[in-house]
């Protein structure tokens, strides 16, 4: 039962049950179309009051119905609120918790609305690429003005229900209570039998200047939302409202839902949104797998990582002891951290007295025996297996029984980590992304014999730490970084066809991407791409790389923290400037390679770089390192700034089409006639097998 129906004092009350978000999907419409029905037909009903059951009123529209038969299936959404609207005796709308998106347009159509203190009240269609579609953008204006509405509709973002209610002369709640809202919900429904019902609907829209507001919202919105569709489309609705009868603004309404329906970018989105959520489930660990409690937490390197890592514990409320082996570098940390801190405070966005809190959660040390009674332990130290294993040792000695080891290691094999210790089902992959305080993706590495419970605790953690975390299996790289060497590789190797830097990461930020490779290389280090090339030539020696990466290295300009690497830096100043010296050094490279230079598109950029990262994605799902084609997206556009209004590599390469991957792939494959690339455009067999089938990765 979706709805639950009882009678109160004259007053039928509708009670949302449809966990976990009370989601408005056919079966809970027609179950409130029957609850709406059943009231009306009954004389000993006076009035109705909705309400919803669980932690919150309601969450929307069941989202996986769109685009499907069963969301235009009567009663849709429209139909229902506007039966509501018509009804002829009160009905009143209880919201708490969370009141948005269809849950706020319900509520919009009622005659009466009361809300809990605190329920965080939005329209956020926009965020997965739409407006919403069952008068929302028509009725909030008319509710609460023309320019707070359009800031909400427009930005997706929820504000709490009592700064709504403060808006002079709003219409949209009638009460704010404190807790439980049906009560009073009831008291108001008894309280308007008889009297006129008031109808958003006939209302219009205030606002001293409309039009200047409207062309001012649409030049911010342009600026900002160029590769969005649906923002611009937001203004156009509200406009409607703004202008039009509220007839006439419905349809306009309507037509920009179903166009936007059918767009690329809210595809996209709708990946990403339920890609989020996937990533947290793992097919053979359950929800109800037990987790260990984590309370306490160590970090072994205080450097930027180690430092990054510890503030992301610290800002949860967690106590963390951070080990370093050197009371210079432990102080040098510590500094850091404080500074991260004092910046939030400065910029207004974290209070003095939250800094010190945070800072007292913090215990710096220089002894293992200080770890004993954690939790969880993350080590952040140089990437060389020789280092992990001195570490895990060290740590296998001093931690607790139950005590969760991770290793923050971003390309070394977590099995072999793992057996440094007596308690190898402790053992866990955590790779943070740098700067780790800020970057949401969490790479959490299930090693071969880490238990389920470790692994689900791990989940578990990240989510309190506000991660998005995504499982991967073991192997070199294990998902992000086996992927960006394909990337990587191809980039180095139209450098020496004929690019250069400038030119390669132009034509990728233009696709979307934060930065493009060089750029990015500059920031992340050049050297610790030097440093794995050399470890990979021992273990992998039929791997080619293009030698002008190692070329770079010898003059020693590693990027941004030596001022010089693939671009030349400027004191204080992080902006990227053509270095002269290193376009030298790319066409000398070509030259001793014997390869004769020519003029590479754009579009053959994107389509190298890209593929690669498709081809190399789909056999990571054939080995079984990914579960998911949607995991690989979410690791690409939470930690390799992936534009989010592509979906990530793998939704993309659907959107293109395989068969034009394959394809194209396979002309790249025949162009390097000498083999210089060595296997890179060796199709994954997944990908093949999805052509001829017909299928699709996502």
């Amino acid at each position: 039962m979706t709805t639950e129906y009882t009678a109160r004092d004259k007053v039928a009350v509708l009670t949302l049950n449809n966990p976990p978000v009370n989601g408005l999907g056919f079966d809970t419409r027609v179950a409130l179309a029957a609850g709406l029905d059943r009231a009306l037909a009954d004389p000993a009903i006076d009035a109705i009051v909705i309400n919803g059951a669980g932690k919150s009123f309601c969450g929307g529209a069941d989202i996986k119905e769109f685009g499907t038969p069963a969301a235009l299936a009567e009663p849709n959404l429209l139909s229902l609120i506007l039966a509501f609207e018509q009804s002829t005796k009160p009905v009143v709308i209880a919201v708490h918790g969370v009141c948005m998106g269809g849950g706020l347009e319900l509520a919009l159509g009622c005659h009466y609305r009361i809300a809990a203190r605190g329920t965080q009240v939005a329209l956020p269609e926009v965020k997965i690429g739409l407006v919403p579609g069952a008068g929302g953008t028509q009725r909030l204006p008319r509710a609460i003005g023309l320019e707070p509405a359009m800031n909400m509709i427009v930005s997706g973002n929820p504000v709490p229900s009592e700064m709504l209610a403060a808006i002079p002369g709003q219409r949209l709640f009638d009460q704010i209570v404190d807790g439980d809202p049906l009560d009073a919900a009831i008291a108001l429904a008894q309280a308007k039998v008889g009297a006129p019902l008031p109808r958003l609907r006939d209302l219009r829209v205030k606002h001293d200047n409309a039009e200047g507001f409207i062309a001012f919202a649409r030049l911010t919105v342009g600026a900002m939302a160029k590769d969005y569709p649906a923002p611009q489309r937001c203004v156009d609705c509200v406009e409607a409202a703004a202008r039009k009868r509220f007839d006439e603004g419905i349809k306009i309404e309507r037509e920009a839902f179903a166009a936007l329906m059918m767009t690329p970018e809210s595809r996209a989105l709708r990946h990403a949104f339920f890609g989020e959520r996937a990533a947290a489930k793992i097919p053979d660990v359950p929800e109800s797998t037990p987790t260990r409690e984590v309370g306490k937490v160590g970090v072994i390197g205080a450097g930027t990582m180690g430092g990054g890592i510890a503030m992301n514990f610290l800002n949860a409320g967690l106590p963390v002891v951070i080990l370093e082996t050197a009371q210079e570098a432990l102080d040098r940390g510590i500094a850091t951290v404080t500074r991260n801190y004092e910046s939030s405070v400065k910029k207004g966005k974290l209070s003095p007295e939250k800094l010190a809190t945070r800072m007292g959660l913090l215990t710096p040390t220089l002894d293992y025996a200080a770890l004993a009674d954690c939790d969880l332990i993350i080590e952040a130290v140089f990437e060389e297996i020789g280092v992990k294993e001195k570490v895990f040792k060290q740590l296998d000695a001093v931690a607790k029984p139950g005590a969760i080891l991770a290793s923050n290691t971003s390309t070394l094999n977590v099995d072999t980590i793992a057996s440094f210790t007596q308690r190898p089902q402790d053992v866990i992959g955590l790779h943070f992304f740098s700067p780790a305080n800020v970057m949401p993706l969490l790479e959490v590495v299930r090693a071969r014999l880490t238990s389920k419970e470790v692994l689900a605790t791990a989940m578990k953690v990240a989510k309190r730490i506000r991660k998005t975390a995504v499982v991967s299996g073991v192997c070199d790289g294990f998902i992000g970084n086996r992927m960006i060497e394909q990337y990587s590789r191809q980039a180095g190797f139209l450098l020496e066809e004929g690019a250069l830097p400038a030119q390669i990461d132009a034509a990728m930020e233009r696709f979307g991407m934060a930065m493009g490779p060089f750029r990015m290389s500059d920031l992340a280090g050049n050297d610790i791409g030097w440093a794995i090339r050399k470890r990979r030539a021992i273990e992998q020696p039929e791997l080619s790389y293009p030698k002008v990466f190692d070329r770079l290295c010898e003059t020693g300009r590693f990027g941004q923290k030596t001022g010089a690497g693939w671009y030349d830096y400027k004191a204080g100043d992080r902006k990227a400037y053509p270095s002269t010296l290193v376009d030298e050094l790319v066409i000398a490279e070509s030259q001793a390679l014997g390869i004769e230079r020519r003029q590479i598109s754009d579009e053959e950029i994107v389509e190298r770089l890209v593929y690669a990262l498709v081809n190399e994605g789909a056999k990571i799902l054939s080995d079984g390192i990914a579960s998911k084609a949607s995991d690989i997206d979410m690791v690409y556009l939470t930690g390799y700034g992936f534009p989010v209004y592509r979906g990530g590599p793998m939704r993309y390469a659907d959107e293109i089409g395989l068969w034009n991957v394959l394809r194209a792939m396979r002309r790249y494959a025949a162009a390097d006639s000498n083999g210089r690339q060595a296997g890179a455009w060796e199709p994954a067999p997944l990908l093949v097998d999805l052509v001829a089938s017909g299928k699709s990765l996502t």
